[in-house]
């Protein structure tokens, strides 16, 4: 009997197994992944029906297409750039993103930020799945509750896989949703899905004037920043797996351009879209131009995108499992066994039904606030640990010491613990949360009253929490780190390795 069958999985192919690793240590000699697959797979992680949903926010709020597509392109490149950088660090250090984080907030107060970014893994899948019941519902009349326990366990199965069956999940999603996309754009573009002449007069007569505003601008910034930020505890774990001396700069470009070309694509679709269509529902709007095409294409350019977007979901899922094993571990030392990874799996799957369930309401007027809440947890720590890994210890870490809290980093971190905390205070005064379906701010701070609604809160907290963190490292004993790595041997990672190995 193999391991699948023990723990009561399917078969998967001869090729295909349960993978062995989830917060350990990748030894050179298991690192089987192509630079080649970055891209492609970066790509798809924008390229679906929840991006389309993005470009909707602009509009809602009044801004045109035009000034939606370019602040959602703004925002999506910038937020790519942290992503990218993040991504880096996977081959050099081999291990999880949020493993890495333990030598800037400690074994145990890597805590801090283990809570923020699980927050982010749950609720991306929450909205994920109300975007796909909301949408199946009106295209096919699907009973909700039915459509959300098969796309949650269907993401549930393929991140249990892991690495492996969901890079290849998602090249042949890629593979189907492409060619479909690209005729939808090229459609719109030719005015296939319009209604008729007499219908978008009466459109334009009831629909409020499309133009320009700060507000929504940088709102519609704000969100395609957050979106790829909040890929950053992300990265890594889908790039660990490469050899490590993969190029740093050849990494960096490929997710760069793989991520933030179909997010500016894809947002920029849904932006002409919401202008165009008065779509507020991505897979709705699908569905009216695929139909307007050819009769019954509309169901099937629905129906592929959805199956196309199930290594969305997986993809939190997975990471969700990661963030979960390192916070179990950090409280108390655990055995990452195969079993382990398929009770957080179940755990978390159960986390997002429930929530799907509970929660009601627009889709979109969620979407947006999820997003602006989630750039707010994660800005601190991403600048924390981009500032720690390439300016402060530029790279060289003690790597068996991040598995002990009786090692270099310690139980507890005070400089991180203390950025990430100085610099989420700092941001609240700058906060400005929208509500799209009640039309009202939900949370305005006072900076950001006086600015008129402008949201900077994201670049108040990359600069305090960056600054902070770089200010209380000046006094960290760098030298005495350098040598207890210099003093590391092949032996120290042979425990994890060993653990790995033996599944169970």
């Amino acid at each position: 009997m193999n391991k699948q069958e023990a723990i009561g999985l399917p078969q998967v192919g001869p090729a295909i197994e349960v993978e062995s690793h989830s917060i350990d240590y990748i030894p050179e000699n298991e690192r089987h992944a192509r630079l080649s697959s970055q891209g492609p797979f970066w790509f798809l992680g924008n390229f679906h029906f929840f991006t389309i949903s993005i470009g909707f926010v602009g509009p809602g709020m009044g801004l045109s297409a035009g000034w939606t597509t370019l602040a959602g392109a703004l925002g999506i490149m910038f937020g790519t750039i942290f992503m990218a950088f993040h991504g880096s660090q996977g081959p050099e250090m081999g291990l999880p993103q949020m493993i890495q984080s333990r030598a800037q907030f400690g074994y145990r107060g890597v805590i801090l930020a283990l809570f923020a970014t699980l927050f982010v893994f749950v609720g991306f899948n929450v909205v994920n799945v109300s975007l796909i019941t909301d949408g199946l519902k009106h295209v096919f009349g699907f009973d909700p509750t039915i459509v959300a326990v098969v796309a949650i366990a269907a993401g549930a199965l393929l991140s249990i896989y892991g690495h492996d069956l969901m890079h290849k999940a998602f090249k042949w999603a890629l593979i189907a949703t492409l060619p479909l996309y690209a005729l939808v754009t090229i459609a719109l573009i030719f005015g296939v899905g319009h209604a008729p002449a007499a219908a978008q007069v009466a459109q334009a007569a009831a629909a409020p004037h499309l133009g320009f505003s700060w507000i929504a601008f940088a709102t519609q910034f704000a969100i395609g920043a957050s979106y790829n930020i909040s890929y950053a505890p992300y990265v890594s774990d889908y790039s660990r797996y490469l050899p490590k001396n993969t190029s740093r700069t050849k990494l960096i470009a490929a997710i760069f351009l793989g991520a933030a070309l179909s997010g500016t694509w894809m947002i920029g679709l849904g932006a002409w879209l919401a202008q165009e269509l008065k779509a507020s529902d991505a897979l709705v709007a699908l569905n009216q131009v695929g139909s307007s095409m050819l009769p019954g294409l509309g169901n099937v350019i629905v129906a592929i995108s959805v199956w196309g977007f199930l290594p969305i979901i997986a993809l939190n899922t997975y990471s969700a499992m990661l963030t979960l094993l390192t916070g179990v571990d950090s409280i108390r030392k655990i055995t990452p066994t195969r079993r382990a990874r398929v009770a957080s799996v179940v755990a978390i799957s159960a986390v997002v039904l429930i929530c799907v369930l509970a929660i009601k309401g627009n889709g979109i007027a969620l979407l947006n606030t999820f997003l602006v809440l989630m750039l707010y947890f994660l800005v601190p720590w991403t600048a924390v640990n981009l500032v720690d890994y390439f300016f402060v210890r530029r790279g060289r870490y003690a790597i068996p010491h991040f598995f002990t809290p009786k090692g270099i980093y310690g139980a507890w971190q005070a400089r991180g613990i203390v950025a990430y905390v100085v610099g989420f205070v700092a941001m609240i005064p700058f906060f400005f949360v929208y509500d799209a379906a009640a039309e009202k701010a939900v949370f305005e701070g006072y900076f950001a009253r006086l600015l008129g609604g402008v949201d900077i809160a994201w670049l108040v907290g990359l600069i305090v929490s960056g600054g902070v963190y770089w200010l209380l490292s000046r006094s960290l004993d760098l030298a005495a780190e350098e040598r207890v790595i210099r003093g590391i041997r092949e032996s120290d990672f042979a425990p994890g390795a060993k653990r790995t190995q033996s599944g169970e």
